[in-house]
């Protein structure tokens, strides 16, 4: 690698926590399960950091989200929060557990803090126009008919319905330069959960009901802090070409034009490995020297450029 990522004057790396990484293989509820699969996170991203590099973590907030609506709708006569709250509400909440966990793993004290972060989309973005993105729990058909919000059936089974929102491109953090100030001091930051809190500008900042991708949240961050790697943490070690086919194979060194091939075949599912690829390819094309995708134990070494599907020009 031609930079050196270690070290106080390195530029940082941006890791993203997502899928088992926080949540364990079987999607655990509460929340002491869910505080042994962050401390079992931890253990690998203080591992990292031991090693040498400023570390920022992103993490997805998906199942605690759809928790909260689930709560909303077993009180409806509580004020019923909108969905940029709930957002901010699972950032502070991911972020105080990730906090706790790695300030207990590492040895020099408490270094990690937590950034509520906004990220500004689009009110023009067509996924308004399109809502995609499900949230919160199942119904049945005639719940869903009932609903205020809009419904789509997701699944099979008796309960397929699920409350869909827009999912719209995030085009930039408003906390990017705060992030950058607390890294150039020398602090870990927490930030971008769930992708941010989706705000749009319309003579100042306004929240809007929808979810960003916490990948594509994770690239534009990671950009705007100049970082030279980025690690997508998910529950396999490897993106994988044909995967589901008879011809899978594991994607290891690869450029981001033979990536993008890969993408526009459409060999990457939509709500899973793909924005992860999306977000790997715009960050080494928009100058990034490495992008990897991995599972949390193999995170130092895709770090390293040892492991993972490796993404470089």
């Amino acid at each position: 690698m031609g930079t050196d990522s270690h070290g106080p004057g390195a530029p940082p790396v941006v890791v993203a926590l997502g899928g088992n990484t926080l949540l364990g293989e079987h999607g655990p509820w509460t929340i002491d399960q869910q505080r042994d699969a962050v401390e079992e996170t931890a253990r690998n991203v203080a591992a990292a950091i031991d090693a040498g590099y400023r570390v920022v973590l992103t993490h997805g907030n998906g199942p605690q989200v759809g928790n909260l609506l689930l709560q909303q709708e077993s009180a409806p006569d509580t004020p019923q929060l909108p969905l940029d709250v709930l957002v901010a509400e699972t950032q502070a909440q991911i972020g105080y557990l990730l906090q706790q966990a790695l300030d207990n793993e590492l040895s020099g004290g408490t270094d990690f803090i937590t950034v509520v972060t906004q990220a500004v989309v689009d009110h023009a973005d067509p996924a308004f126009e399109e809502p995609t993105k499900p949230v919160g729990p199942f119904y049945t058909e005639s719940e869903a008919r009932g609903k205020p919000f809009e419904t789509r059936a997701v699944s099979s089974g008796e309960r397929p319905y699920r409350r869909v929102v827009p999912s719209p491109e995030p085009t930039g953090i408003v906390e990017a330069d705060e992030i950058a100030r607390l890294v150039e001091r020398g602090d870990l930051v927490i930030c971008c959960g769930g992708g941010g809190v989706p705000v749009v500008r319309e003579g100042g900042l306004r929240g809007v009901e929808a979810v960003v991708d916490k990948d594509r949240a994770t690239r534009v961050l990671a950009s705007e802090l100049g970082a030279d790697r980025l690690v997508i943490l998910t529950d396999v070690e490897f993106a994988y070409a044909d995967f589901g086919g008879p011809d899978r194979r594991a994607l290891r060194d690869i450029t981001p034009e033979r990536l993008r091939r890969h993408l526009e075949n459409g060999e990457f599912a939509a709500g899973s490995m793909r924005p992860k690829v999306e977000a790997c390819i715009e960050f080494v094309e928009g100058g990034g020297e490495l992008a990897a995708i991995t599972s949390p134990d193999n995170l130092e070494a895709a770090l390293e450029g040892r492991a993972g599907t490796r993404v470089s020009a």
